[in-house]
């Protein structure tokens, strides 16, 4: 499995340390920046990159990282086809594939430390979509939700 993986400057160190992991494991990665902790830069640059790597098809699942996570996660889910989720405990990790089909683990470097990280890495990659009746149901509606937000009607997305 091809992982895309992404950091602002406040996640790099955390994105250095599970890139290793990850290649140790045997996952191929592509490494979407940032290159430094030590210049400013902003998240949702990076966000876009790795969602792009997913909707292109050079990577099958990201794993994307700023300070709280919040902010990434946030930017990640603008873009088409992109399930992005805010994780720091394995359940939310594993559930969020089974039940959503998640393709993009965000994390918080100021939040957790690298061992839960890995293991929420870890979790997440080894989690498979269901399929089950109840949740291609759910994901059938959260993409038409999304097709509505990309032409906005008066009625859907508050437009």
């Amino acid at each position: 499995m091809r992982i895309a993986i992404a950091a602002d400057h406040a996640g790099f160190d955390l994105k250095e340390f599970i890139r290793r992991e990850l290649m140790t494991a045997g996952y191929e990665t592509i490494d979407l920046g940032t290159r430094s902790a030590d210049q400013p830069d902003d998240y949702p640059d990076f966000a876009a990159a790795l969602g792009r790597a997913i909707q292109t098809g050079q990577a099958e699942r990201g794993v994307l990282i700023c300070g709280s996570g919040v902010g990434a996660s946030v930017a990640a889910n603008k873009l088409a086809g992109i399930r992005a989720g805010l994780c720091h405990d394995t359940y939310s990790a594993r559930q969020g594939v089974e039940h959503d089909d998640m393709n993009v683990l965000t994390l918080g470097a100021r939040v957790i430390g690298p061992a839960l990280a890995a293991e929420l890495v870890f979790t997440f990659l080894r989690a498979a979509f269901s399929g089950a009746e109840r949740h291609a149901r759910r994901l059938a509606k959260v993409r038409a939700l999304e097709e509505s937000c990309l032409r906005p009607t008066a009625d859907v997305c508050g437009a």
